[in-house]
């Protein structure tokens, strides 16, 4: 069996014409394992404020279903998915343990340090983890970057934090991760910070859909009011630009609410919470997914990704122009059958072809232009027969 690969770019890149004035900052947070139920249901007031100015969706997370991309609901995985806007069989953190990250898919944070090394970035967790092995700081096959401000590692601290039966130094860690996230955010305005939570997930695998949950829900929505008070200073005292993303990584299993990592609707089925008001149709009308996150700040910071990363990413923009969504591709015999969804019907899409897959390996891969056709035909026939391999690797350029 043949295996095809198909990945689209729509000139993402392209800010050429956006006006350069108030300095662009981004700050997303993952509140781990939270369905979309139930932060629908939950009355958290201060989400819902930044709801009302901005806007909300529900995202997947979990790849394609039965696919390659396939990916593991499950916290490191998913954290990866947003981290290097590529699924699980790229990234290849499979499971918590985290242990063979393929660094050759960059993550945000490596992609802006290495095109605005004065940059400032920070990261707040309860886990380490997220830093030296996810994004990989400090080590040569992850781009030796270094984060300016980090708050991290509180699990590892049982003197201040020891472990009760309870868990409820989780709690206490989010409150420490939420107060030093807000004293940076106000003091420091990093260019790009990731705030990690975990109590939400704590108590879903000690409780399940429950009001302890809902509790931890409502938790959160004042932790999120205290890092968004934030941002406001900086907004309001720097004239500061912010995107801000409230996000999950995970939902959870619909019988009891204490599991997750499969590929049930309601563990796939996730959500988005922005400022940002200017969302695009793809936002709107479709369901975006997790892999979206990466490409959405890169085009609010105007971040140049190279075109080699960016061919590799599987999400697009939730903001500006998005000309084709949701790529596919068929084998059948000698034929290449390659669709997608148009939302601008005009102009043309071309269709690039790679029998390598080097980058993943760290190489580059040679791409051949083969069709150029009008976009409003969702449909590309490719004859492979001058192009015989056992692997193919499409990218459509709208």
């Amino acid at each position: 069996m043949k295996n095809c690969h198909v990945r689209f770019t729509d000139s993402l890149w392209d800010t050429g014409s956006i006006t350069k004035m108030a300095a662009k900052k981004v700050l997303f947070i993952i509140a781990d394992g939270i369905p979309a139920d139930v932060i629908e249901n939950v009355p958290i007031t201060n989400i819902n404020k930044i709801r009302k100015i901005g806007s909300y969706t529900r995202v997947y997370v979990g790849g394609d279903n039965g696919t390659y991309t396939e990916t593991p609901t499950i916290s490191a995985p998913c954290y990866m998915d947003l981290l290097t806007g590529t699924w699980g069989n790229k990234h290849n953190v499979s499971d918590n343990n985290s242990t063979h990250p393929n660094y050759h898919y960059r993550n945000i944070f490596r992609l802006f340090k290495e095109e605005q090394p004065d940059k400032k970035i920070a990261i707040f967790s309860q886990w380490i983890i997220n830093r030296i092995k996810l994004v990989g700081e400090g080590l040569p096959e992850a781009g030796n970057i270094m984060f300016d401000y980090k708050f991290d590692g509180y699990d590892l601290d049982e003197v201040a934090y020891p472990h009760d039966p309870e868990e409820i130094y989780i709690y206490n860690i989010d409150h420490r991760v939420t107060y030093e996230a807000s004293i940076c955010v106000k003091t420091n305005g990093p260019d790009l910070s990731w705030v990690y939570l975990d109590n939400t997930d704590a108590i879903g695998h000690r409780f399940g859909d429950s009001e302890y949950f809902n509790q931890a829900v409502l938790n959160l929505d004042n932790e999120v009011e205290q890092i968004w008070a934030a941002i406001e200073y900086r907004i309001k005292y720097y004239k500061e630009d912010w995107l801000f993303i409230l996000t999950t990584d995970h939902g959870r299993d619909s019988i009891t609410g204490k599991k997750h990592g499969k590929q049930s609707l309601r563990e796939r089925t996730t959500w988005i919470v922005t400022n940002i008001h200017q969302t695009n149709s793809y936002f709107h009308d479709f369901e975006p997914t997790i892999v979206d996150i990466l490409p959405t700040i890169a085009r609010f910071v105007n971040l140049t990704v190279p075109l080699e990363t960016q061919r590799e990413l599987d999400g697009v923009p939730l903001i500006g122009k998005v000309s084709l969504i949701k790529p596919d591709v068929s084998l059948d015999g000698d034929t290449l059958r390659v669709r997608w969804k148009a939302l601008d019907t005009t102009g043309n899409v071309k269709v690039w072809l790679s029998t390598t897959n080097l980058y993943m390996y760290g190489m580059t891969d040679d791409y051949k232009l083969v069709k150029t056709i009008p976009i409003d035909k969702e449909e590309a026939i490719i004859d492979v027969k001058l192009y015989l391999s056992k692997f193919y690797k499409i990218v459509l350029e709208g």
